[in-house]
């Protein structure tokens, strides 16, 4: 809330013109049919000065500045949730404006996370993969731990061990840049328990429903933006 945000020491304003008036960076957080209406009450507030950011899903650099009625440094930034505990991949696009300030948005979008620049063009499909990810991820997590409770853990003792194996598989990835199927070669042994699991997953279509799933949301964002 407002006051929460106060007691933080946050200057906090219900009027946005007058927000945007002494603010550098303008951070424009509301669904897709709200985004002319916020951009035309603050237009009269906006100025080449201005570094004009945007974490609304389907709105393009074009549309933004077109609603702007000017040409200003406009950043397109999509974080997911775990930007709450400093964990985000934030994927961030620009148009030519934005240039001279590309390096403070990283570092500070960095100090949440992790950053990646990609082409607008992608802004779609980094949506899907980064934030619908998280998502996917922890419907992994749940369906494990489901399993977890059948064999004998109790669902807390299940809730662990599920998530700090997702946490540690991950980190082997990163921290080796190795392919995920390298590191699922180390744990497979001929007749072994992991194979028979990982083969009855594939059998009733593990990885065709995930990709399946990835490519539903992609149509999805892709149907909303026309």
């Amino acid at each position: 809330s407002l006051e929460a945000m106060e007691k933080l020491g946050v200057t906090v304003s219900t009027d946005n013109l007058e927000a945007v008036k002494s603010a550098g960076i303008v951070l424009l957080a509301v669904k897709p049919y709200h985004i002319a209406q916020v951009i035309e009450g603050i237009k009269p507030g906006l100025n080449p000065d201005k570094i004009l950011m945007s974490i609304v899903a389907g709105v393009s650099i074009a549309e933004i500045s077109e609603m702007a009625g000017q040409e200003l440094p406009v950043f397109r930034v999509m974080p997911n949730t775990a930007i709450a505990l400093q964990e985000s991949l934030t994927c961030i696009s620009s148009n030519k404006s934005a240039a001279p300030h590309k390096a403070y948005v990283n570092e500070m979008f960095n100090k949440l996370g992790k950053t990646i620049e990609i082409g607008e063009e992608l802004m779609a499909a980094a949506t899907v993969l980064a934030s619908c990810g998280i998502a996917y991820a922890l419907r992994y997590i749940r369906a494990a731990m489901q399993g977890g409770i059948e064999i004998g853990f109790s669902a807390e003792m299940a809730q662990f061990i599920t998530a700090q194996t997702v946490k540690g598989a991950a980190e082997l990835v990163l921290q080796s840049g190795n392919h995920p199927e390298r590191e699922i070669d180390k744990v497979t042994t001929p007749m072994g328990i992991t194979i028979t699991g990982l083969n009855e997953m594939e059998h009733k279509g593990f990885s065709s429903s995930l990709i399946q799933g990835v490519m539903a949301s992609y149509k999805k964002i892709e149907k909303t933006k026309k």
